[in-house]
């Protein structure tokens, strides 16, 4: 991916294919069809949201009394912000023109076309969109499991989970250590533990000097990667410890009791210990036959259908998109272009190929934030890059354009969770 000159051409590209997202094919008419969403995220409410917008007859399937994002939960876990600006309330779906059932959805019979719900409830449907974001492997790590979670948190679903590591670092003695693991791709969010290590390293320099982050890689290379490690030199070279795959980064075993974090080459000793585990598709896709052995989704690029079930369109993060990481504003992207598609399919109509766009934001500190943008299409049956479309932040960009990089990530912030949200 080629570099962007300075921010401004990436986000012009980014609020241009945003509105070319926007649904604007005709509606259905007649008897509207009965489509059913399971996920209430940003993939989900986006996708609903569109479907009712075209006409169609929607009900959304969501668990959870309120959504808590995960986007922007890095700065939460310092002290940056609060978990209740992470938080938001489905009321506003419920007057979308769709239908809103708080439920859990238990089965899938893809060939009666029916979900089955917690309360023995039963929706027909004539398409299903599934958006049932990630589940952690908690068997993937030896001695790594829910309860193991409690002591060293993942933090990986926002929540209690965050507010428990937050807690966890204010506690920490100084000159104490963090451990902080990230698993191997794919995963939520391929920048996310970067910026966790980076928004740690400033936590422990400003309030705990004599502290150390020892942050344990099973990937030799990630996003942002050179943008990351420059800032790591410049603000926290004594803070940060990299250590990554092929330096023995991947995490063997974990003894929550002792507080220990094995690799194949060192033990560690923690006083917090992060330990974000391998993910897979939300167990609701699997249950309805569309996860594959990887544990994921494969989907056709231009509708988001199952390849393994028809009449199911699988979103977001238990994808598998290609190019396209997990990440909020892919799932936002992908929402709109499968609840178009879903429109066409119903009206006998083919979906055109679409263009899709996600950019991520990362605070490196306060103030400081780098970006990555991409656009991508369906391709050789996968999602790949546009050539020559995106971006990524100037490596040696000057302290306001990094301001304003931060700033653009927060504006972004507020406009998608008003949109989908609000």
């Amino acid at each position: 991916m080629r570099r962007a000159a300075s921010p401004e051409p990436t986000r012009r590209a980014v609020i241009g294919a945003a509105a070319a997202s926007v649904l604007a094919r005709p509606a259905l008419g007649g008897t509207p069809p009965r489509v059913v969403v399971i996920g209430a995220g940003f993939g989900g409410a986006t996708a609903a949201r569109g479907l009712a917008a075209g006409g169609v007859d929607v009900t959304l399937v969501e668990a959870s009394e309120r959504y808590i994002a995960c986007t922007g939960s890095n700065a939460v876990v310092v002290g940056l912000r609060g978990i209740d600006a992470q938080t938001f309330g489905y009321d506003a779906l419920g007057r979308a023109g769709l239908r809103f059932v708080r439920a859990t959805a238990t089965g899938i019979d893809a060939t009666a076309r029916r979900v089955s719900l917690g309360d023995g409830t039963a929706l027909p449907y004539d398409r299903l969109i599934l958006s049932p974001g990630i589940d952690l492997r908690f068997d993937a790590i030896p001695g790594y499991d829910a309860k193991a979670a409690e002591a060293m948190p993942h933090a990986w679903k926002a929540g209690e989970q965050t507010l428990r590591l937050a807690r966890q670092l204010d506690a920490m003695p100084e000159g104490g250590t963090v451990v902080l693991s990230a698993p191997a791709n794919p995963y939520r969010c391929p920048p996310g533990p970067y910026e966790r290590a980076s928004l740690i390293a400033h936590f422990l320099k400003t309030r705990k000097p004599r502290a150390k982050l020892v942050l344990l890689d099973a990937k030799d290379t990630f996003s942002k990667q050179k943008l990351f490690e420059a800032a790591w030199a410049r603000l926290y070279p004594d803070v940060i410890e990299y250590v990554p795959l092929a330096a023995g980064g991947a995490v063997t075993e974990v003894d929550p009791a002792g507080m220990v974090v094995r690799t194949d080459f060192a033990e560690y000793k923690a006083d917090v210990a992060c330990i974000i585990p391998p993910q897979r598709a939300g167990r609701i896709a699997a249950q309805a036959g569309c996860a594959d052995r990887s544990g994921w989704c494969p989907i056709d690029p231009v509708t988001f259908e199952s390849r393994l079930v028809p009449g199911i369109h699988v979103i977001g993060d238990a994808a598998i998109a290609g190019a396209m990481p997990k990440s909020a504003f892919s799932a936002n992207s992908q929402g709109k272009v499968c609840a178009q598609a879903v429109i066409d399919l119903l009206a006998g109509r083919e979906p055109e190929s679409p263009k899709l766009i996600n950019t991520c934001w990362s605070l490196v500190a306060p103030g400081h934030g780098i970006s990555i943008a991409g656009v991508f299409h369906p391709a050789d049956g996968l999602l790949a890059d546009v050539p020559g479309a995106g971006g990524i932040s100037p490596l040696d960009a000057p302290e306001d354009v990094q301001a304003r990089e931060a700033a653009y990530g927060e504006s972004w912030y507020q406009t998608i969770t008003r949109d989908v949200f609000g």
